[in-house]
Formats: C-alpha cells, sequence, structure tokens
C-alpha cells in the first residue's frame, strides 16, 4: 500500500516542480495534490489501524502523513488564495523530521537507501521553506527543477523497484542513490540560475505568483 503511494508522490512532486517552473497553473496542479494528499493520509491510517500496535509498522506509516498534509496543504493554498508562508514553515517541519527519519533508516531499520532518500527530501522541503517562508524567490526555479527531477528519483523509481519485487538495499545502492541524489540537485542550482528573471513580474510559484 504505501508503494503504491510513493509512486504518486513521484507524480504530484512533478507537477507541483511544474508549477514552481510556472508550466502547469496553480489551479490545475491542486487537483492531484487534493487526489495524493487525500491518500496520503487515507493509506497511513489503513496501515496504523492494522498494525496492532507494531512499532515498525507505525515508524513506517507515521512519515506518510508529513507528505499527506502537505499536499493538502499545497492544494488550500491554490484553491483559496491564501499565502504560503504557513506552507512554508510547515515544510521546515518536515525537512527536520525527514532528517530524523532518515537517520532512523540507518540506525533502526537497516535501509539506507531510503535512508539516504529520506536525506533528499529534506533538502527539497527546506528549499520550499526558503521558498515560501522566507521568501527567497531566486531559489523558485531551483526548487521546481529539484522537485520534478528529484521526485523522480526519489519516489517513482523505487516505488516501481518495490512494486515489481527488485527493490535492493544495501550500501552500494544507497551511493548510487546519493551521487545521482547530489547530480540532480546540482544541474537543478544550474537550470534554476540559467534564465534571467524578469524583475518586474513575479517569480513563477514564488509567493506573489503561488496568492
Amino acid at each position: 500500500m504505501a508503494s503504491v503511494g510513493l509512486l504518486y508522490v513521484g507524480a504530484v512532486l512533478l507537477i507541483n516542480g511544474l508549477m514552481l517552473l510556472g508550466i502547469v497553473p496553480g489551479k490545475s496542479a491542486a487537483m492531484l495534490n487534493f487526489f495524493v494528499g487525500g491518500m496520503q493520509v487515507i493509506f497511513p491510517t489503513v496501515i496504523l489501524i492494522q498494525a496492532a500496535g507494531d512499532p515498525a509498522v507505525t515508524f513506517a506509516a507515521a512519515g506518510l502523513y508529513l507528505f499527506g498534509f502537505t499536499y493538502l496543504y499545497v492544494g488550500l493554498v491554490q484553491v483559496t488564495g491564501v499565502g504560503p508562508e504557513g506552507l512554508g514553515w510547515f515544510s521546515l517541519f518536515v525537512a527536520v523530521s525527514a532528517v530524523v527519519i532518515g537517520t532512523l533508516q540507518f540506525t533502526m531499520t537497516a535501509d539506507p537507501v531510503f535512508g539516504v532518500i529520506w536525506y533528499l527530501w529534506a533538502v527539497l522541503w527546506l528549499l520550499f521553506f526558503l521558498v515560501l517562508a522566507l521568501g527567497r524567490e531566486t531559489l523558485t526555479r531551483t526548487t521546481g527543477w529539484f522537485a520534478a527531477l528529484g521526485g523522480q528519483l526519489t519516489a517513482t523509481l523505487p516505488a516501481f523497484f518495490l512494486l515489481t519485487g527488485n527493490y535492493v538495499s544495501n550500501a552500494s545502492t544507497a551511493t548510487a542513490m546519493a551521487v545521482a541524489g547530489a547530480a540532480i540537485l546540482a544541474v537543478s542550482f544550474y537550470l534554476g540560475r540559467r534564465r534571467v528573471v524578469d524583475t518586474a513580474s513575479p517569480e513563477p510559484g514564488s509567493a506573489a505568483a503561488l496568492t
């Protein structure tokens, strides 16, 4: 169930990245955020009900709510037109939580690949915080590229491996994930700084463009 949800996390990160790049309108992106956000709240709730108090299952389900609430919040921002600052500060909470969960993937569940993935998600949500809460609009396109490209590496790809029974987590695959993630982050910064922004119009996906 969690693997199915992970696949659609890749989809919504792609759409949200394109929204930040000014390619997909906010209200158009809102629908998928509601669908995936609802899924990422319903699925972990079902998992917790079935967990019967199992700490490992409870831990695995708990992190999914961070995604669900994020995407529902994004959808509400787009539909209602409220400012994104609250979403930005919530993103900081998600980023810190992702660092903790990533560390526990190494120490508690012995899953180094998802340890790296959670660290990469922490970087992405930190970028969301900088753009939406602190108004660092020069990072908007970088964040958009990292969401769109990084989401495929950290969500879509591992989801397909999990769904097909081919997922392997060891030091080698974790290192490959870390190298690929760092490369995508570097490419995102490069692409984000290529375009000369017209200061007379709001940056795509910025606080001004999101409201």
